[in-house]
């Protein structure tokens, strides 16, 4: 582990409970039951699920998965916001994405993290060992074919985001972020258009926003200044913008494409 992420560590004590093993109920309580692959799941394949989940709480913060270290783990979020990101040779971080409810982390078929994972506020999240996940995938397949279909949805996201950073102006990246954060939960279909006036609460800081986009922070306050201006969204507070105008975003977006 670097040293950040010792001194996360340190800071920041997890909450875990080994013993547990959630039952049905336990998972009908949680935020990503209705989201994601756990929707797909019926009760009963919820169970099997369930037997090989570790619960976790944890802090904002908190560096919970590091790039370039044995891949022993995956996870599921439960609650709240997470940012991937890989570290840059001079220093800097480029943000791959941001996980939320439903959504799972660190899939890649690989022995290494290829990403590293932080939470961006409190995180409650279900933890997967890869060989105990296996094992579960011998006695009940049907959760390794529906996992596959959520790690192929990381791969069209992954596409995605080489088109934002490859050919997308500055403008075209900030309407496209805000279109895709609207849908971010549809994680098993397509993505609709977000109603007019449909609010989007953002945990992240500019400075998330201008790594994820590959921007200046100036950049990214002149993009928003110019969709205010231009009446598509209004920005209430610094982690809310409202998308008043929704379709005329898309056309922006799709401008590139």
């Amino acid at each position: 582990m670097s040293s950040f992420g010792k001194i996360a560590s340190l800071r920041h004590p997890v909450a875990i409970n080994l013993a547990e093993r959630p039952s049905a109920s336990a998972c009908d309580d949680c935020g990503a039951r209705h989201l994601g692959l756990c929707d797909a799941l019926s009760d009963e394949e919820l169970v099997f699920l369930s037997r090989a989940a570790q619960r976790m709480t944890l802090p904002a913060g908190k560096q919970f998965m590091e790039e370039g270290e044995a891949a022993q783990h995956f996870y599921n979020v439960n609650s709240g916001s997470v940012r991937l990101f890989k570290a840059l040779p001079d220093g800097r971080r480029q943000i791959t994405g941001f996980a939320g409810p439903g959504h799972f982390i660190g899939l890649a078929a690989t022995d290494l993290n290829v990403v590293s994972a932080e939470t961006m506020e409190s995180v409650h999240l279900c933890r997967f060992s890869r060989a105990g996940l296996r094992a579960m995938f011998a006695e009940y397949p049907v959760l390794e074919r529906k996992l596959l279909d959520v790690a192929m949805h990381e791969l069209v996201l992954s596409q995605q985001q080489i088109l934002l950073l490859g050919r997308k102006t500055a403008l075209e990246r900030i309407a496209s972020f805000l279109i895709s954060w609207a849908q971010r939960q549809e994680i098993c279909g397509e993505g609709k258009l977000p109603r007019p006036n449909a609010k989007l609460t953002l945990p992240l800081s500019r400075t998330d926003l201008a790594d994820y986009l590959g921007l200046t922070i100036e950049t990214v306050s002149r993009s928003l200044s110019h969709l205010k201006k231009n009446g598509l969204i209004e920005i209430p507070n610094i982690h809310e913008i409202v998308l008043l105008r929704p379709q005329a975003l898309e056309d922006i977006a799709e401008a590139a494409n």
